[in-house]
């Protein structure tokens, strides 16, 4: 049995060594939706850091109109600690400042992958499901199986849901 597993461990690693056309349709997709996936999380971690942002803003406008020696009340790493609002305030200030700055670093690397996703589709002419809506329903249909299940063979592209 030993003989015969690496005997034809041998065959599939020599054959997978003499291909030279790259990668399978399944890696193409699987690569494809890793990256789409990235982008999805970098744009719910945006959103989040949006949200956190309105928060600060929120708070700040409420503390301008309060008096500067008046105590208020900061959750910091999960412990509630009790301060002035002449000491939060000026804090809470820096860190929308700095949730900012994140965002801007999220959409910068957001636009990027954009455009790797871009060039991926292209050079694996990788379309969506859905994709070309204004053409004709039951051509794009019928195309979309003939694509489907005969990608990998003709090399005419990758159709991904």
């Amino acid at each position: 049995m030993a003989a015969n597993s690496s005997s034809t461990g041998s065959k599939s690693s020599s054959s997978a060594g003499g291909k030279q056309s790259g990668p399978s349709a399944e890696q193409v997709v699987a690569t494809f939706q890793r990256m789409r996936q990235e982008q999805r999380s970098m744009a719910s971690k945006a959103a989040e850091l949006e949200m956190e942002i309105n928060e600060h803003s929120l708070v700040i406008e409420t503390l301008k109109d309060v008096d500067p020696s008046r105590k208020c009340f900061r959750l910091v790493g999960g412990v509630l600690v009790e301060r002035t609002v002449k000491e939060v305030l000026p804090a809470l200030e820096n860190n929308k400042e700095q949730i900012s700055k994140i965002i801007e670093s999220i959409n910068t690397q957001m636009q990027t992958k954009g455009r790797e996703l871009t060039e991926y589709r292209e050079r694996y002419n990788i379309r969506l499901v859905g994709e070309g809506e204004g053409e004709a329903q039951g051509q794009s249909a019928a195309s979309s199986r003939d694509s489907e299940g005969s990608g990998s063979k003709s090399g005419a592209g990758v159709l991904v849901s």
